[in-house]
């Protein structure tokens, strides 16, 4: 095996282990959450499978972008379930019910929408799509369904089980990501510097602003909500883009533009985490804002 399989596989297995973790300290009522609140769940579909792919078409369009990023920016578009998402949601000081439940039902529903987004491919890359239904729908399934189902059955039947391994498993998770990263970073640092123009940078902050606004704003008046759904749209599944990308186009190297793009991701959101959990732990009361927040609570069953 290639080096760079072993460091996509270092990643995939990764980012399974770190979904298992959170099924593990998760529990079947938690993915629930959005199907009891309907304008919630259609918000989210709207910010993360409407508002994110026309953008990402729409900075195609205004930007002379290298075709390598062009690709890479649909694919993240179209690659809507962030695995990292729970870990990311403790920044914003939010509970597990709405990260988990998102990134459940975004799988599902990224399933029943395959093939809309096999069409935008095709459309907007100019070819036939590499990569079947089912290939793509295994992707989903494999990282993110499997590993999450996995983990809250054991949950249920082996409760203490699952508590005992839960942090091991992620700690595990942890190491080799961090592992697989720098190798990364060191074997593609060139072709990081040669593709980081202006134009792609640019394109990719646009690409993480506009999903952290609409994500924000749709998220409603709960701040948690906000926080939670502005991250989810902004960080889009790196494994599955990557292996769109690399399954149409396997004779490119997409390593470097997936790292670069978790690295502007990082370094805007960050910086959104910490004010939007300075949010939510003392709100900012303007004109009708506090009712519409103890509102939000109430009905999720906060004093």
């Amino acid at each position: 095996m290639e080096p760079r399989q072993l460091i996509m596989l270092a990643f995939a297995i990764s980012l399974f282990l770190t979904v298992l973790g959170f099924g593990l300290r998760a529990s079947f009522a938690d993915l629930l959450y959005l199907v009891r609140r309907p304008g919630l769940l259609t918000r989210t579909v709207l910010s993360m499978f409407v508002i994110v792919p026309v953008a990402a078409v729409v900075i195609d369009l205004v930007f002379e972008l290298d075709h390598r990023v062009e690709i890479i920016l649909i694919t993240l578009a179209l690659s809507p379930v962030p695995p990292l998402l729970p870990k990311k949601a403790t920044k914003v000081n939010a509970g597990n019910e709405y990260p988990l439940a998102l990134i459940t039902t975004m799988a599902l529903v990224s399933l029943a929408t395959v093939q809309i987004s096999i069409l935008i491919l095709e459309r907007f890359l100019g070819r036939d799509f590499g990569m079947s239904p089912g290939a793509m729908a295994r992707t989903i399934l494999i990282s993110v369904v499997a590993p999450l189902v996995t983990g809250m059955v054991v949950r249920t039947l082996l409760p203490r089980f699952a508590a005992r391994v839960a942090k091991p498993i992620a700690v595990v998770a942890g190491i080799l990501l961090a592992l697989a990263a720098v190798i990364l970073v060191v074997s593609t640092f060139s072709a990081i510097r040669a593709l980081a123009t202006w134009q792609t940078v640019l394109a990719m902050v646009a690409f993480v602003v506009i999903g952290l606004a609409a994500g924000h704003v749709l998220g409603g008046p709960d701040p948690e909500h906000a926080g939670v759904l502005a991250l989810a749209s902004a960080g889009r599944h790196p494994g599955i883009a990557l292996a769109i990308a690399t399954a149409n186009f396997p004779g490119e190297q997409f390593g470097g533009l997936i790292l670069l793009y978790l690295i502007v991701g990082a370094v805007i959101c960050v910086p959104y985490s910490k004010w939007q959990r300075a949010e939510v732990a003392e709100p900012v009361m303007g004109p009708g804002r506090g009712d519409a927040i103890a509102r939000a609570k109430r009905s999720r069953g906060k004093p």
